[in-house]
């Protein structure tokens, strides 16, 4: 038990060091931070592991002195081997230690008279078993750690666990808006939704202005081609309709496909606004044409 206390400022060390107080400043790039947080992980997972084997060898090292005091005879006499040959059998496993021992360092019941120390209370006396070498240089690493990181962190200005929260949020977002750039260019007339929002209505506008003013008027009123400010419609009204419509036109009509002039997105955004049209009533309207949507 005693040597298990060992383990506390162990633990104490390795962890006291990780709190950490710095506001959050943007000042490194996000491949820096994200490599400077990979190196600190592979760190941590390494102390961890070799934390975690220090403390199941001292619980191993606790098991096998328990056992020697428990049976300090550790061999007994086979019936059918002589008592010469089993002594010596006995004399031979006995002085070969175990892998534990080795690894421990631990010695002998037999040699625990040349351990003992001058004093004693109470008739209990203390003996001089010093630390394994491996274990203190595992204790001292984590000296190094905590040090290093102070050093890292704190005065070399390495990046805080708030600054790369704000620096990968904003990578995500631009992520975001590459994703949704890509996505907004996937739509088709399936898959195409209305969108009443005002930034979506002026870009359709503007597209609408630049191609369509010729034959449906200024306001949509119809010229050449249909009203589209009525409840009529020639090819059907809803949002999906618009984009099929614009997407392939309908050539038997005059109406050209705009599939290769004009991108998906912008399809999208010129369908929108030609649904938000819908019962403005410009002067000058062109009759109603095709069915009552």
């Amino acid at each position: 038990m005693k040597r298990l206390l060992y383990v506390i400022p162990l633990l104490l060390s390795s962890g006291a060091v990780l709190a950490q107080d710095k506001p959050a400043v943007i000042t490194q790039p996000v491949s820096s931070g994200n490599m400077n947080m990979s190196i600190l992980i592979v760190v941590l997972i390494i102390t961890a592991i070799l934390i975690l084997l220090a403390c199941i060898a001292l619980l191993k090292a606790t098991n096998v002195i328990s056992k020697e005091l428990s049976n300090p005879t550790p061999f007994e006499k086979p019936v059918e081997v002589p008592l010469l040959i089993y002594e010596e059998y006995a004399a031979k496993e006995k002085a070969k230690p175990s892998i534990w021992t080795k690894i421990l360092q631990l010695r002998p019941i037999e040699e625990e008279k040349d351990m003992m120390m001058d004093h004693s209370f109470d008739g209990i006396t203390e003996l001089n078993n010093p630390i394994p070498a491996w274990f203190m240089w595992l204790f001292y690493s984590t000296i190094v750690f905590a040090f290093v990181y102070l050093v890292y962190f704190h005065i070399l200005g390495g990046m805080m666990q708030e600054e790369e929260y704000a620096v990968e949020m904003n990578a995500a977002k631009i992520e975001q808006k590459a994703y949704l750039a890509k996505s907004a260019n996937k739509i088709d007339e399936n898959s195409v939704k209305e969108n009443k929002e005002g930034s979506i209505i002026t870009a359709g506008q503007a597209v609408f202005k630049t191609n369509c003013l010729a034959c449906h008027g200024e306001k949509g009123q119809g010229t050449v081609g249909p009203n589209l400010t009525d409840e009529y419609w020639l090819h059907g009204g809803t949002i999906n309709n618009v984009f099929k419509t614009i997407k392939y036109g309908v050539p038997e009509k005059g109406m050209i496909s705009w599939e290769k002039l004009l991108t998906p997105k912008q399809m999208a955004e010129v369908s929108n606004y030609v649904i938000s049209l819908k019962g403005s009533n410009p002067a000058n309207g062109k009759a109603p044409q095709g069915d009552k949507l």
